[in-house]
């Protein structure tokens, strides 16, 4: 089944986790990064973080809608048990993978610039996301295997009907709602290893696949709607600032403004192919999985120096970033049997018939 190939989504996923990058990075930077296991600067750059408290309530939601609409697409030309087992070659086998040989690696960098006793301790750090993804594939599987074969039922008429109103995308911030007073969330944006984390990034991938299967009329509404959704994430953003009560309920509506202006600029102006795209999208999750430890090593070659704090920060970020895709494109990518640790396809015949079919995003986040 050909299905039209959707690169403004392959774009978000990129910049999305570019961004991941850059707000670890900032999270060096704050007075309490230690108490949640990250190095931290002896100079504080405590205004960087007002910029990242705007992005660190939608950046994951984000991803995690992303990774909805990914499997929608894949679902398309693969039967139940064909997606599980695609599911577990690329997420479960990453994720065991790197609890067990990935994420130990920047924990020994954190005792070692301590100076603490060094020790080898498996534990998911930043991979909780491939951990809760593959959950909810298990999860939802049998609702969307039903909602493939009731391809033109009334519910996707009437869910069509509904994305043609603007209101439509904004009404499902109602369940994000819910979940934030159900579960009361401690602190709304900390999504790692939390219920809150898991039952938000279970709403966000559920919709994220319903979005696509209602067909054009999402995208056309966050199209022509994506400077109201913006101004009002804005104004959300604002209220936040001034520290306004009922702040959850403001967040979960702010979340998803973001999140659909953002798609809404993304079908504008993303939705085209090219070669950079075409390697950055391969690279995202490989990345994705190895950017801690890189991270780690660059804080501390870096933090002792005597330069600027604000040099510092710049420096982190080229550090990573440029650790990040060497690693990629001279390790993981070149030697063949690890690409699948990181999340690459399995073998070279895999990946021509793939490629000899126009297809829609599939990847794995």
């Amino acid at each position: 089944m050909k299905t039209e190939r959707r690169y403004d989504i392959d774009w978000l996923r990129v910049i999305a986790i570019g961004l991941l990058l850059i707000y670890h990075i900032a999270i060096i930077f704050q007075p309490w990064a230690m108490l949640i296991g990250f190095i931290r600067s002896d100079e504080p750059m405590l205004g960087l973080w007002k910029l990242m408290s705007m992005l660190n309530i939608w950046r994951i939601p984000l991803l995690f809608y992303v990774s909805g609409m990914g499997v929608y697409f894949a679902i398309q030309k693969r039967n139940w048990k064909e997606l599980l087992l695609e599911r577990s070659k690329r997420i479960l086998l990453p994720f065991l993978f790197g609890i067990i040989a990935v994420t130990p690696l920047h924990f020994l960098l954190f005792q070692e610039y301590y100076e603490f006793p060094l020790g080898y301790f498996p534990h998911q750090g930043h991979l909780w996301f491939l951990g809760n993804i593959f959950a909810y594939v298990l999860i939802l599987l049998p609702l969307f295997v039903y909602l493939k074969r009731m391809n033109n039922s009334r519910f996707k008429r009437g869910l069509s009907f509904l994305m043609e109103n603007p209101v439509g995308p904004l009404a499902i911030s109602l369940f994000f709602v819910l979940e934030s007073l159900i579960v009361k969330p401690q602190v709304f944006e900390m999504y790692a290893e939390t219920w809150h984390g898991f039952f938000l990034g279970l709403l966000a991938f559920f919709f994220g696949f319903l979005f696509v299967y209602s067909g054009k009329a999402f995208w056309q509404t966050v199209l022509r709607w994506r400077w109201f959704y913006l101004a009002l994430a804005a104004v959300l953003y604002s209220f936040r600032l001034m520290e306004v009560p009922s702040i959850d309920f403001f967040m979960a509506i702010e979340s998803n403004c973001w999140i659909f202006g953002i798609f809404g600029l993304g079908y504008k102006h993303f939705n085209r192919p090219g070669k950079l795209l075409s390697y950055l999208s391969k690279a995202a999750y490989p990345v994705y999985i190895v950017h801690m430890f890189v991270l780690y090593g660059g804080a501390m070659i870096i933090l002792p120096l005597e330069i600027p704090v604000w040099l510092k920060f710049i420096t982190i970020c080229i550090f990573t970033g440029t650790g990040c895709f060497l690693l990629y494109e001279f390790i993981i990518r070149r030697v063949g049997f690890l690409g699948p640790f990181f999340g690459l396809k399995w073998s070279f015949k895999e990946k021509k018939k793939r490629e000899n079919v126009v297809k829609p995003v599939e990847s794995s986040l």
